[in-house]
């Protein structure tokens, strides 16, 4: 008999509801029945395999309220925000119905290489991989399981879907209003369990043909090495750096700076998680920061606050660790660190320095560093230095400074006097370094979860 999970709320530690514990018994009859309904999904054509991506976005639609209730006490999420996610991922898969529908093959003449290949013709089709492996983080359960699912369907795969297990109850709402909409149950199955039981067998699965995984470095580093020659997408960490130069509008910046380093208590890869700023403005600046960051909101999520328990205990001693870590060395606290069990209060420390762990390491919690720098040279070199290749923010009046920081930054995404985020969901989205591996945004995603074959025919 197959066991169960228990889901508490990080808000009180409520129970929630169970899911599944599956046994890599389970995970065979799941890899077995998805190839199976492979061979009759892929032969639908894009605008019947569109129809159900409509449908189904059209039931999340009519379920928001309930899966933002049930999102806000499974990841201490404030419910407004819960509610935009769940919106949010309904316009993501409308999207993605329509734009599968644009998704064409190829035709390349050889006489426009040379004449010698006159009437030589490759009609250059794009076909699914097949079962795609589609595995997501607690953070956004619903709006990073659709962006997984939705384009791995339009494109004719079948998915098997491992949900986080802290989020599994909400990411499996995604699921329901897939089979609800009439999708054959097979074409998109569910694996629950703890990643470190079931995980690895997951995997390293036979029947894989592509992994398209959001979570944390480590984690990802592993299943690039499991998963050998098979194709993959990793969405991993990142230290995303809000660079402010002697020119920028400080009162943007700073409402930018604490809008994207505070926004779910700071538990998003995007989230900026250091602040790089020149010298000359670096008072100014903290002044402002210090002033809003005073203001948010603490509390519990359904009173749609700032500030709500971060994840589990484990995720508030790291913040912790790396806190203690900045203030022995000689960090400024301008906010007051405060714990009560996994609810931090948003810190912000000055004066923080390279030997710090909190300069360099990610914490996935409510803490943010401000770097003085003397030289522009000296940004690039830190912001550079890092590991991690996200996403970056730069703030100045010149385009033209803009514009170089741009070039010269080793990030996927570098955002222009605005705070570092996701989205709009078509737009590119990627991490270089150990950030990530592909390129995601819908039609990205759509085309990372086909191949090509090519036919050559003379005419």
């Amino acid at each position: 008999m197959m066991g169960k999970i228990d889901i508490y709320s990080p808000i009180d530690n409520s129970f929630i509801g169970s899911v599944n514990k599956m046994s890599v018994e389970d995970i065979d009859n799941i890899y077995i029945k998805a190839r199976k309904s492979f061979k009759e999904w892929k032969m639908l054509s894009a605008v019947e395999r569109a129809s159900y991506i409509h449908k189904a976005a059209d039931e999340l639609e009519k379920m928001k309220e309930e899966v933002a209730e049930l999102m806000t006490r499974e990841i201490s999420k404030s419910y407004k925000d819960s509610l935009v996610e769940v919106e949010r991922t309904v316009y993501l898969m409308k999207y993605t119905a329509e734009e599968g529908l644009r998704i064409f093959g190829e035709v390349y003449e050889g006489g426009n290489y040379d004449k010698s290949n006159n009437g030589r013709m490759s009609i250059v089709k794009r076909e699914p991989l097949g079962v795609v492996l589609a595995i997501a983080p607690f953070n956004y359960p619903v709006n990073l399981s659709a962006s997984k699912i939705a384009p791995a369907l339009i494109s004719g795969n079948v998915v098997i879907f491992k949900p986080p297990t802290q989020g599994a109850l909400s990411g499996l709402k995604v699921v329901e209003a897939f089979h609800k909409a009439g999708l054959p149950e097979e074409v998109l199955q569910s694996a629950t369990g703890k990643g470190s039981e079931i995980g690895d067998y997951l995997n390293t699965h036979h029947e894989i043909n592509f992994i398209n995984f959001t979570g944390s470095t480590p984690v990802g580093q592993r299943i690039g090495m499991q998963a050998g020659m098979k194709p993959i997408m990793l969405e991993l960490g990142g230290k995303d750096a809000a660079i402010v130069l002697e020119d920028a509008d400080l009162e943007k910046a700073s409402n930018d700076i604490v809008s994207g380093a505070f926004s779910y208590s700071g538990q998003r890869c995007t989230a900026i998680k250091r602040v790089l700023v020149m010298e000359s403005v670096a008072d100014k600046l903290s002044e402002l920061l210090k002033e809003k960051v005073s203001k948010l909101t603490v509390g519990n999520p359904f009173d749609n606050v700032n500030i709500t328990p971060l994840i589990d205990n484990k995720a508030a001693d790291f913040v912790e660790k790396l806190y203690l870590d900045a203030k022995n060395k000689g960090a400024i606290e301008l906010t007051k660190f405060k714990r009560e069990n996994n609810l931090i209060y948003p810190t912000l420390m000055d004066n923080v320095s390279l030997d710090m762990e909190l300069a360099t390491v990610e914490p996935f919690g409510p803490i943010l560093p401000i770097i003085r720098v003397k030289t522009e040279e000296e940004i690039l070199e830190i912001a550079n230095a890092s590991e991690y290749g996200l996403q970056s923010s730069v703030f100045t009046k010149d385009i033209n400074k803009a514009f170089e920081f741009a070039s010269k930054l080793e990030v996927g995404t570098v955002n222009i006097n605005e705070k570092t985020q996701r989205g709009p969901d078509n737009f590119p989205f990627l991490g270089i370094k150990n950030s990530g591996v592909g390129v995601q945004g819908i039609r990205n995603s759509i085309l990372s979860m086909m191949k090509i074959k090519t036919i050559v025919i003379n005419i």
